[in-house]
């Protein structure tokens, strides 16, 4: 894994172009599993990359090498055009208060994982952790969250409670979906945009890799299918 302290990782998101990830920043693909329900149920590990010092990944979704660029984006007049000023976490995001637990939320920032589903859904067991066991599921439905969108914390001591990662980064896979999700960063990689700016940096974010996300570079469920199609899928199951 990527020293934390390497100064030399980071993701640069390049104009209209691929993202150029520097500093030797391990790359894999991981699979999402889901039920009939479409509720996500675990994580598996699906490939590894050769190490790289430096590679770009498509951003414009119609690359003929993905996960890597080739160029397409110059073909198709991709506009990369990033937000211009996205809002950090806890500008968006609200406070769930549970009697063992404390959930914060930014829906914005949701990748469609679905991991937080599961049990009735995470909204509805938070106001139930007096409970060890609500509580074991509150923590794994958050940790598994790509994007960080939920966030558990403690509420003696107010202490995010979050999974420990290395500098990694995994390309998200959704077959029940049908689609290839988000580029899933991890362990606070500095993302810096096209003009200079290193974004707010975080534990895990997703990075859109379809090319129609709304909050570029961002992901925004853009990926996902639309809900009549959603629900197909799920009753040819």
């Amino acid at each position: 894994m990527t020293d934390k302290n390497s100064k030399n990782a980071k993701i640069k998101v390049s104009n209209d172009g691929p993202y150029i990830i520097s500093g030797g920043i391990p790359l894999s693909e991981k699979t999402i599993i889901a039920d009939k329900e479409g509720t996500a149920t675990e994580w598996c590990a699906s490939k590894e990359y050769p190490d790289r010092n430096v590679f770009a990944l498509c951003r414009c979704g119609q690359s003929g090498n993905k996960p890597f660029c080739d160029g397409s984006h110059l073909r198709v007049g991709f506009d990369g055009k990033e937000k211009e000023s996205p809002r950090a976490y806890f500008e968006t995001a609200i406070s769930i208060d549970g009697p063992g637990l404390r959930l914060t939320d930014a829906e914005d920032l949701c990748a469609s994982a679905r991991f937080c589903h599961r049990g009735g859904g995470i909204w509805n067991l938070i106001e139930k952790t007096d409970m060890p066991e609500n509580q074991k599921i509150v923590v794994e439905e958050a940790a598994d969250c790509p994007s960080g969108r939920l966030i558990v914390w403690t509420k003696k001591s107010n202490q995010q409670i979050e999974p420990e990662f290395e500098y990694s980064i995994v390309l998200v896979n959704d077959p029940q979906a049908g689609v290839l999700g988000p580029i899933w960063v991890r362990g606070g990689v500095p993302v810096e945009s096209s003009e200079g700016k290193i974004y707010e940096i975080r534990n895990r974010v997703t990075l859109c890799r379809c090319g129609k996300s709304q909050n570029k570079p961002f992901c925004d469920s853009s990926h996902f299918p639309e809900h009549k199609e959603w629900e197909k899928r799920l009753n040819e199951q």
